[in-house]
């Protein structure tokens, strides 16, 4: 045997034998025990979340802008965090509790929620919407939904704008600094989710029973994890994200502190935490030219989160999306998806 002195071959050759000790893959369970137990680890994994606070929530402005009204609303989630978001809708809604709301959650770059809910601001964010078909907030409105584009813990507004550590990924020093008090960017910003869900539910226009998430990239690791945890929830689009800890992580480093959980990948994968979502529709996006998360793994964690919709008696409630773009939302199947689901129909879309 040959010796090795490189971290990244060692890493790379546990990966390569690993199977994580609760995956579904590796159990002898069904699929409801399986689910029980697997979730229940998913929480623990959690670490400490914050104490809610009420939400104070403040519409700062509203704006139309061709047929939907854009707001800007502000809610405290915690004792020390507050959190913006844009909310839109048709022009037309009725504040009668009747519409389906759709989270949707942005992705990494400079801009959080704005590139999400439409901002054209300037060419950067029109390039940035162009290159990624990124404002699926303003689209899903446009074609009669509420929305909700909140900016996740360290993008957008909730970046601390000037480097405070010059030359260091801030996920990374925020991740080890919430390591220190066992939290973690990742549940915060899940947290954050939730607290977005209690807001929802909290509006006029919303149906309650009728919540919906979508998110690329990170989005889609925010979308993953907080439908799995959250079965307020009920359908789920996950863009350009499903695929291996192995592939993305371990092989590529892909990856920063802010998408993940300490000891994760030795009870779960990606795959797995997307497969708790079942019974509830999922539509799972890939980019056939994704260069962020590759069209082989992607195809391959989709196969994997099959398997586990076909145990729960679920297979057509999963739907899988493959077009021909980069890393980007596809604008294809997401509207019949969320309409199926929540039996709605609008007339006529706000183009």
């Amino acid at each position: 045997m040959a010796r090795n002195f490189k971290p990244t071959v060692y890493w790379d050759s546990i990966a390569s034998e690993h199977i994580p000790k609760m995956s579904f893959e590796s159990c002898n369970e069904s699929f409801e025990g399986w689910h029980k137990k697997a979730l229940e680890k998913l929480k623990a994994l959690m670490g400490e979340l914050p104490e809610k606070v009420p939400l104070n929530a403040e519409i700062e402005f509203k704006q139309e802008d061709n047929g939907i009204i854009r707001e800007r609303v502000v809610i405290d989630t915690e004792k020390y965090m507050s959190m913006p978001m844009y909310v839109i809708y048709p022009k037309d809604i009725k504040p009668d509790k009747s519409t389906p709301a759709i989270l949707c959650c942005h992705g990494h770059g400079l801009f959080g929620k704005d590139c999400v809910a439409g901002i054209r601001s300037d060419e950067a964010h029109i390039a940035d919407i162009e290159s990624q078909n990124y404002n699926y907030g303003e689209l899903m409105a446009r074609h009669g939904y509420i929305t909700f584009c909140p900016d996740l813990r360290g993008f957008g507004e909730r970046n601390d704008r000037i480097d405070p550590f010059p030359g260091r990924d801030a996920c990374n020093i925020n991740f080890i600094k919430g390591a220190l008090f066992d939290s973690y960017t990742l549940a915060l910003n899940i947290f954050d989710m939730m607290r977005c869900i209690d807001y929802m539910q909290e509006r006029a226009e919303v149906n309650a029973d009728k919540i919906g998430i979508m998110g690329l990239s990170y989005g889609g690791t925010i979308t993953t994890f907080t439908a799995a945890l959250d079965e307020r929830i009920k359908a789920a689009d996950i863009i350009c994200y499903v695929n291996s800890f192995e592939k993305f992580a371990i092989n590529r480093a892909n990856f920063c502190g802010a998408q993940i959980l300490p000891g994760l990948y030795n009870y779960l994968d990606v795959s797995d935490i997307a497969g708790l979502i079942a019974p509830r529709p999922l539509l799972i996006e890939m980019g056939l030219y994704d260069d962020c998360f590759y069209i082989e793994d992607t195809k391959a964690g989709f196969e994997k989160v099959e398997k586990i919709y076909t145990a729960a008696n679920a297979r057509e409630k999963l739907f899988d999306d493959v077009c021909p773009v980069k890393h980007a939302f596809c604008n294809n199947k997401a509207y019949s998806f969320f309409d199926n689901c929540f039996n709605f129909n609008k007339k006529e879309s706000i183009k």
